[in-house]
């Protein structure tokens, strides 16, 4: 396909990791054991150890040679995201919860599933929920697709 543009940097790398893993799993099945007192297989096997780091070595030159070449169209993933308002799903079954609405999940699937929701939909849903209060409705009315992250920054930082 002529219009393609083929990632073989990452192919390379990906085929240079699994030969370095494949001989880093032998010598780490084989080094550990041996058979005889002088079992000269297992210098025959160390020699091997450095084969097994160079292709690891060239396995990260090459990922790294790809990512350099990655651009990221940042105007169309916005433009994707900011379409998809049934992101807003989680955030406002979040607070249906908090409030102990029992078929909250059951509302949103029978607003959201299978659909391309709009912002106005989302917004007149949010706003007929009579059982949450007013404070609750006006911090799900101003969420986007684009600003809401859930706890993913809280996440992050308990992982550092």
């Amino acid at each position: 396909m002529p219009h393609k543009v083929n990632p073989i940097r990452f192919e390379n790398s990906e085929a240079n990791i699994k030969m370095g893993n494949g001989i880093c799993a032998v010598l780490s099945d084989e080094l550990p054991r041996s058979r005889m007192q002088r079992d000269l297989s297992d210098s025959s096997l160390q020699r091997n150890i450095g084969l097994a780091f160079g292709y690891s070595v060239q396995a990260i030159e090459q990922t790294i040679g790809g990512l350099k070449k990655v651009a990221v169209n940042t105007e169309k993933i916005s433009s994707d995201l900011d379409s998809k308002w049934e992101v807003l799903a989680e955030p406002i079954q979040t607070v249906l919860r908090k409030y102990g609405i029992p078929d909250a999940y059951n509302q949103l699937k029978e607003l959201t599933r299978g659909k391309n929701i709009s912002k106005e939909a989302i917004q007149e849903f949010i706003k007929s929920l009579d059982e949450i209060s007013d404070e609750d409705k006006a911090t799900l009315l101003v969420l986007t697709p684009s600003n809401y992250t859930g706890l993913a920054a809280e996440i992050v930082e308990n992982a550092l």
